[in-house]
């Protein structure tokens, strides 16, 4: 099958890869020539190598195709990825902020630290950092505040967790972006009463919502958040 790279017209940072069957994906240029992380397809146009991004395997990368609005991935910027697993969306987010900017990619469970640890290997902006993301305190060693803190931490307080996060590292104008899982939350309750709950605890800590993203058909019960401090 054909695949065609082409530019997001307001986020160059953004490529999206057009399919023969007329459907598309998104598409990141791929910072470490030659390598994939999880198998993505790579696609080579006009001298450079990007990177199918899989929307079933990234939550962001379907909220992208759903319409995510916030934009923060820029060349140079810093960003607190708090449950980076073995690295899937994290080395999208590489890619986005370029061999200047950096990933710090926090992972809690010491068997998928291993497989994120080689990904970071490979890739000079990705700084793997084996925490807990409920202690904030416990990864001080973090050199400076961030533009983006990002967060797919399967566990109960989620919201309250980036918030934690958030108030330690985020720099004043800052982004948060948060994937909900409700199941993870509350198993008794709707995803709708719980959705609604985890906002109300960002904006009651001084967030505005910006992006609010329903992930289905690509994670059921899923809703991703994006969000800064103050007004928009």
């Amino acid at each position: 099958m054909m695949v065609r790279i082409t530019q997001d017209e307001k986020r160059p940072e953004l490529y999206w890869a057009k399919l023969d069957d007329g459907g598309k994906r998104p598409a990141t240029m791929n910072l470490n020539r030659g390598s994939s992380v999880y198998g993505e397809r790579l696609v080579h146009q006009s001298g450079q190598e990007f990177r199918v991004w899989d929307p079933y395997r990234s939550k962001l990368a379907a909220a992208f195709l759903k319409g995510l609005e916030a934009f923060a991935f820029r060349p140079d910027i810093s960003v607190l990825y708090l449950g980076a697993s073995s690295g899937t969306t994290a080395s999208h987010v590489s890619d986005l902020v370029g061999s200047e900017g950096v990933v710090y990619c926090v992972e809690f469970a010491p068997r998928v630290m291993r497989d994120l640890v080689q990904v970071c290997t490979n890739r000079n902006n990705m700084v793997p950092i084996l925490a807990d993301a409920q202690l904030p305190e416990s990864y001080l060693i973090i050199p400076q505040l961030v533009d983006v803190v990002y967060q797919d931490v399967a566990q109960p307080q989620q919201a309250k967790i980036l918030v934690k996060n958030a108030q330690r590292f985020l720099k004043p104008g800052g982004t948060v972006y948060l994937a909900v899982k409700s199941r993870s939350i509350d198993v008794t309750a709707k995803p709708k009463q719980v959705f609604q709950r985890e906002e109300k605890i960002l904006t009651q800590s001084g967030f505005t919502i910006v992006d609010r993203i329903t992930l289905n058909p690509y994670s059921a019960d899923h809703i991703f958040l994006s969000a800064i401090i103050g007004d928009v």
